[in-house]
């Protein structure tokens, strides 16, 4: 994938609609499904399983970026009472460091905290100093709230390439992509955003929602409900691969 320019004005939400069909087409760089990485699994594999052994369960990841936002505990009470651990790729600058509790508490109940860079640069457009420093700042700010450093991050727009692979190794991080989208970016009819991860949720899946726009938090619990409904059994990405572990540096999409 040839690292790109020019991509960094307009703001959050404006860049994922301009770009975010580039991080899910057209990338030539070698990727890992999670259930092919766990079939591959060597037979003294360590990987912790969650409340499903995913060798025999349908299960499917959820995930949020970009947060913990002021509707994060809300997303978290909705969870709990789900009983549904999800994966939470986070934002150090504004995010992490303004939310520790949240923070906190996201690790206190059981789901994954994970790194989505400083301040949402693109990798791909950055120097490997930058890049360095947009998730090595982030892996502290998130250590000294939880104890533990992250192990997954997940680069902003789903851009990487071979510099951004080979830093995220040096830190100790896997990558993780998605299948399935709402664009929650683009809408905040809650109903629309369920629809569409609906439609296309899939065994081994890994959902993307943001908990920082106002129609994710509401669909939650009408995807949960309806998906609960069709079988599946939510997970963290590090149990939708167990016993299989994260490999750091590689690029896991299903």
């Amino acid at each position: 994938m040839p690292r790109k320019t020019g991509l960094l004005g307009g703001g959050l939400a404006a860049a994922l609609v301009a770009t975010l069909t580039l991080a899910l087409g057209g990338c030539s760089m070698e990727t890992t499904a999670p259930g092919s990485a766990r079939q591959d699994a060597a037979a003294d594999a360590k990987g912790a399983f969650g409340r499903a052994d995913c060798r025999k369960a349908k299960c499917i990841a959820l995930t949020f970026d970009a947060g913990p936002g002021k509707d994060t505990p809300e997303l978290l009470d909705i969870l709990k009472e789900k009983k549904v651990h999800a994966t939470f790729f986070l934002l150090g600058k504004h995010h992490v460091v303004k939310h520790p509790d949240t923070v906190r508490r996201i690790q206190d109940e059981g789901h994954e905290v994970a790194n989505h860079t400083w301040t949402h640069k693109i990798l791909t457009d950055q120097e490997p100093d930058a890049i360095r420093a947009e998730l090595e700042k982030t892996q502290v700010a998130i250590e000294k709230i939880t104890g533990k450093r992250p192990r997954l991050m997940r680069p902003p727009q789903g851009r990487t390439d071979d510099t951004v692979s080979e830093i995220s190794k040096e830190l100790g991080l896997s990558q993780v992509l998605w299948n399935a989208t709402a664009k929650d970016y683009s809408t905040d009819d809650s109903a629309l955003i369920t629809k569409r991860i609906l439609d296309q949720a899939a065994k081994d899946g890994v959902i993307l929602l943001h908990d920082i726009y106002p129609g994710t938090v509401p669909a939650v619990p009408g995807i949960v409900d309806a998906l609960q409904k069709d079988g599946y059994t939510f997970v963290t990405v590090p149990e939708l691969m167990a016993p299989a572990e994260p490999v750091p540096g590689t690029i896991y999409r299903p």
